[in-house]
């Protein structure tokens, strides 16, 4: 007899008299549960074991005992062998779930029951039994004493509050006793959405938090996988204050320190599917005063002490604790392939040595050399909500800073380094939208699960529309072999086209509309989406827009597959004309020429187009190339400093030495300017990354080589090298050997 999943899997019924023996047919092997009643003296239990194929399926039927009446019924439902591996790989979903930090929502897999045989009582949640893990989203507000001038956070599309949306993670553990009363402990930690400068009043200093944390317990009812609660505990956090430049600059100096309090609050969970349960709670949180001298900048004392008022919507994951099958009562979503849920962490180190630099800028990379860190945590929601339409959210947590704060090189080395950096991690909804898919016929494709994408089928021949927040290269310039800075190549030149301005925040997301036509040999796409505001700003503007248009041709060279994408366009947005500010500063040589930039900005077109070739060579290797050009006569707004870009590369897999899953890459760019923006460059000017104050002018080259080692399905090393030449343009520095690791997760 072949045993299944760890040889015995036992189940405790207590004293029970009447046991339900179930059992299922698998069509594969057409085999049947058998179950082996084993009785000791104070512990009645049920032994699993899976006999061979093909024998004859069993009737359900009911032991007796006597003393039938005096007795309370129970029951065990017994699931079957391809059920337990779905949910074992469910499981492994939830490490990166929970690095996401707040992001988290989830999936897993209902156990199907038979109808028992005779009248029973509902089986107990016995989930709330064990440890548990998971995250949470939402938002809240706070205040933190008279005259501390609280710095208010981005809501995104709820309303802006001093903490603005808020996300984290928790893990905890819960003891469900016989009368139903759960009892358990928790820790947690919370985290801020970034400061909301279009909401900010000028004051010579902001304060803010950082992050909370608690550690607590908690104490609820059981009602059949329905459990209010109540939690109380210690509390602790992290508060800074921002001493504002007086031109509206960065901040001079932020001092900081931590608190210690108490926090309070009631929430619900429910059983919801699998091992999972999703939850709703408030939380009141009171930490301790703590005095700020800021009398070398003039300001005195300040005392800051939070108060905070949080809402919000959690996941967890129970984990079966030895000897209790987590079976629970009727889950309020059944197992279905209409939602799905993946995440990633990315960890990503980078260092250079000293070069030549004989003068420099803030937006220099520093002559002496520097070492950074970026790390990101992203969790993935889709929900199939009717024929043809998805929803799609994500969460988003970020910490650390590219080199320099990302800035100093055009084609930046780094393709996770966002230029909305923080000391501590911060959360975002980096994307929510709806995708509503019109099918034409055509054949039909199979649509695999994964990020963003719910499995099923769809037409060929099909009209996709998506509308909401999203990133420009969720949809276009994609490119098999170099798109994704997380799992290939890290500079910005080669995973996008360099001369495309695309419209995005500082994360590098939009709000708008997309439209994609696709036929089996070709599709075409188009956007309209918002700009920000003004150049490297956080803030979507309903002024001016962009708007995109690509064509994607699907073709075969010797019977080797390959893609060629066409794409123009054109965005309209505040920025200033290199022309016109050189000619001001002729005028007015004395004139700071940044502040005469700012004083040029208005509505003007930039407009542009790429080419991008993806082409596999042989079987597990492939080459790519870019071209892309724009006008280079104003400010770009968004991604960098690029008015042309060439960029180039090979794709090669391991299958060659024994390794599949492993990846080498090796690509080069070059990146050039149109001759104003040169001469603004050369002036003094600053662009969104770069500016030395000076410039011999030289196009900026990059050359970049990496390995990615896949240790499993899930997690990838990749160790980076990348030369650059010129950088910002400048023969008289450089050039920069660049260093990077990269730990990247997911499922």
């Amino acid at each position: 007899m072949e045993v299944i999943r760890g040889e015995w899997m036992t189940i405790p019924i207590g004293n029970a008299q009447i046991f339900r023996i179930s059992s299922r047919v698998r069509t594969a092997l057409c085999s049947t549960w058998a179950v082996t009643l084993a009785r000791t003296d104070r512990l009645r239990t049920v032994d699993l074991r899976h006999p061979k194929p093909c024998a004859p399926p069993l009737k359900s039927p009911t032991l007796k005992s006597p003393g039938l009446s005096a007795f309370r019924a129970h029951s065990a439902t017994l699931t079957g062998f391809d059920m337990m591996q779905r949910r074992a790989g469910r499981r492994m979903k939830l490490v990166l779930a929970l690095g996401a930090l707040g992001t988290l929502v989830g999936a897993g897999g209902a156990r199907a029951a038979e109808p028992a045989v005779k009248a029973a009582a509902p089986v107990p949640a016995l989930m709330w039994n064990g440890f548990y893990a998971g995250g949470h989203f939402g938002t809240g507000n706070a205040s933190y004493g008279p005259g501390t001038n609280p710095m208010p956070s981005q809501g995104e599309f709820l309303p802006g509050s001093v903490t603005g949306l808020i996300g984290g993670f928790q893990v905890g553990f819960s003891h469900r006793t016989q009368s139903g009363i759960v009892l358990g402990a928790e820790a947690e930690a919370t985290f801020p959405s970034p400061e909301d400068h279009a909401r900010l009043t000028p004051a010579p200093f902001n304060s803010a938090i950082d992050y909370v944390g608690t550690l607590r317990g908690r104490i609820g009812a059981d009602f059949q996988g329905v459990m209010p609660y109540a939690t109380a505990g210690l509390a602790w956090g992290h508060s800074h204050i921002n001493i504002n430049a007086p031109d509206g600059g960065d901040p001079v100096a932020a001092p900081g320190g931590y608190h210690a309090g108490w926090t309070a609050g009631l929430g619900i969970e429910w059983a919801l599917e699998g091992d999972w349960s999703v939850r709703a709670e408030y939380d009141h949180v009171e930490l301790a005063g703590r005095h700020f001298d800021l009398s070398e900048h003039g300001l005195g004392f300040v005392t800051v002490t939070p108060r905070l008022d949080l809402v919000k919507a959690g996941l967890n994951y129970h984990f079966a604790t030895a000897g209790i099958l987590p079976v629970k009562a009727t889950p309020i979503l059944p197992e279905s392939d209409n939602w799905n849920i993946h995440a990633q962490t990315t960890l990503q180190p980078q260092f250079y040595g000293p070069i030549r630099s004989p003068y420099a800028s803030p937006l220099s990379i520093p002559g002496g050399g520097e070492t950074r860190q970026t790390w990101t945590a992203t969790a993935f929601l889709g929900v199939r909500l009717w024929q043809g339409a998805e929803f799609y959210f994500n969460g988003e947590t970020a910490q650390g800073f590219g080199i320099n704060g990302t800035q100093g090189i055009a084609g930046f080395p780094s393709g996770e380094a966002q230029k909305a950096g923080a000391d501590y991690p911060r959360i975002r909804a980096q994307r929510y939208y709806l995708k509503q898919t019109f099918g034409f016929g055509g054949g039909e494709e199979e649509v695999a699960d994964g990020p963003n994408q719910l499995a099923g089928k769809r037409d060929i021949d099909r009209i996709t529309v998506i509308l909401g927040r999203f990133a420009i290269g969720d949809f276009f310039d994609n490119n098999a072999y170099a798109h994704d800075p997380r799992a290939d190549f890290s500079n910005w030149a080669l995973w996008e086209a360099g001369a495309y301005d695309f419209p995005a925040d500082l994360p590098g997301y939009t709000r708008g509309a997309m439209v994609e036509l696709n036929r089996k040999a070709w599709a075409v796409r188009a956007a309209l989406v918002q700009l920000p505001a003004a150049p490297n700003s956080d803030v979507l503007s309903s002024k001016g827009g962009a708007g995109v248009i690509e064509f994607e041709e699907r073709h075969s060279l010797a019977q080797q597959p390959g893609k060629l994408r066409l794409g123009a366009f054109l965005n309209n947005g505040n920025t200033a004309s290199y022309r016109e500010t050189l000619a001001q500063f002729t005028a007015l040589p004395d004139a700071d020429i940044n502040a005469l930039t700012d004083l040029n900005r208005r509505l003007r077109p930039k407009y542009g187009f790429y080419a991008n070739l993806e082409q596999q060579i042989m079987t597990d290797v492939g080459l790519f190339a870019r071209l892309s050009w724009n006008d280079g006569r104003t400010e770009s707004l968004s991604f960098s400093d690029i008015d042309r870009s060439l960029s180039g590369g090979l794709s090669i897999k391991g299958s060659f030495w024994g390794r599949p899953e492993d990846t080498i890459g090796i690509g080069g760019a070059v990146n050039g300017l149109t001759t104003s923006h040169r001469a603004f460059l050369a002036a003094g000017g600053f662009g969104l990354v770069i500016g030395d104050g000076a410039l011999n002018y030289r196009p900026e080259r990059a050359l970049e080589a990496y390995y990615a080692y896949a240790v499993n399905r899930n997690l990838t090393l990749t160790a980076d090298y990348q030369l650059i030449t010129n950088p910002a343009y400048n023969a008289d520095r450089g050039p920069a050997s660049i260093f990077s690791g990269r730990l990247h997760a997911e499922f």
